[in-house]
């Protein structure tokens, strides 16, 4: 019997609203990023998964994979499938992780059971 899994988000700083939404694709659970591509009035961003908290505590984006470049959040933007019941910590990568940094743009998506709350 397959277990029904909800999405906890907790934002850990303040991020655009039009950055991020969860979403149910087919059942399957993600994050859509939203965001603008690069042009005269705009900054550039990335989106890097991160591979553990002490990462996403620091910005470290040494071990980070790239999910999003600054031309993939446009338009409709992109799903982030959530496949597995464990923390994912995302962060804005550009400039060596500058706005995850000094802007504060990362966040932290936890899956959980729905019958946990």
């Amino acid at each position: 019997m397959a277990a029904k899994c909800s999405v906890l988000v907790l934002v850990l700083v303040l991020v655009s609203t039009s950055m991020l939404r969860i979403a149910d694709a087919n059942k399957n659970w993600g994050a859509v990023f939203k965001y603008d591509p690069p042009n005269d009035t705009t900054f550039p961003h990335s989106v890097y998964l991160l591979r553990d908290f002490r990462s996403f505590q620091n910005c470290d984006l040494r071990r980070a994979k790239k999910i999003g470049d600054v031309n993939e959040g446009g338009g409709g933007g992109f799903l982030f499938v959530l496949k597995r019941w464990q923390p994912y910590y995302f962060a804005c990568g550009q400039r060596d992780g500058i706005h995850c940094k000094v802007g504060l743009m990362k966040f932290a998506v936890w899956p959980l059971i729905r019958s946990f709350y």
